[in-house]
């Protein structure tokens, strides 16, 4: 019998060339899409009268004046930003148990995952804040501000579920999903690792070089972890506790520390 290009897939697999489709359209829904807008954002950053450093960056910000609206879509938006989440499940997802395993999630190992991933949290967060500080120095990087919502009595949870949100969104696609189809492609480890690097990298460049570097680096050491233990809910957790740090003690931080942060004393 002659053999076709495809005959070498594990059985079940679509075709590359299916997978490839597969890949674009997940990214073009999630974090590729985020990628080329912050490509833009650059682009018009770098283009302006004011230096990079002079300029600001806002993650957390209001979407309507009345606080019930401003909470509504506050909500909307961390629903449907995990939508993708639940995409990549759904296609990854195994009828034998553990059903996500190819997403590098079974939920065996709880509070082994937990402390790992607040060790992870330590290992990335404080180098991360000293690449941020530097690249302000520098000149390379934006005045990020985590959070400009007002306070409300929800504020705090709203934040909380956009670091989940983050963490789940980031780590669960640009990990758990690139990596299991892109193996399905037959990429090397470090040819995978470095694309999952480089991307995380791209949709974070909004806030400057120094944030494509430091998040390029992040995803390099996130990536060789994944590949070594195959677990992402350590990542999920560390990232989480980053970004809950930074969203809910940023008011603190920005009235304790104006000028470290780059902000008006």
């Amino acid at each position: 019998m002659t053999s076709t290009p495809s005959d070498d897939r594990a059985p079940g697999l679509p075709s590359r060339r299916r997978l490839r489709a597969e890949i674009l359209l997940v990214l073009g829904l999630s974090l590729g899409a985020s990628a080329v807008y912050s490509i833009v954002a650059i682009a018009e950053r770098v283009t302006r009268d004011v230096p990079l450093a002079q300029q600001t960056a806002t993650i957390n910000r209001p979407r309507a004046e009345r606080e019930v609206f401003d909470l509504i879509y506050q909500l909307l938006g961390v629903f449907f930003d995990l939508v993708p989440v639940a995409l990549v499940a759904f296609l990854l997802w195994s009828t034998a148990r553990p059903h996500l395993q190819r997403l590098g999630i079974d939920g065996s190992r709880p509070w082994r995952d937990t402390r790992d991933g607040l060790g992870l949290a330590l290992l990335i967060g404080v180098p991360g804040l000293g690449v941020y500080l530097l690249g302000r120095e520098l000149g390379l990087t934006v005045t990020v501000v985590p959070t400009a919502l007002d306070t409300y009595w929800w504020t705090v949870p709203v934040l909380l579920l956009a670091a989940v949100r983050a963490g789940v969104t980031e780590e669960v696609i640009a990990v758990g999903y690139l990596f299991a189809r892109l193996r399905d492609l037959r990429w090397s480890p470090w040819a995978i690792i470095l694309t999952s690097a480089l991307l995380r990298a791209t949709y974070h460049l909004y806030q400057g070089f120094g944030a494509f570097i430091g998040n390029f680096v992040m995803g390099i050491v996130f990536g060789w972890i994944y590949t070594r233990t195959g677990r992402v809910l350590p990542l999920v957790i560390g990232h989480t506790v980053i970004d809950a740090v930074i969203f809910v003690g940023y008011p603190w931080a920005a009235s304790a520390f104006p000028e470290l942060l780059g902000l008006p004393a």
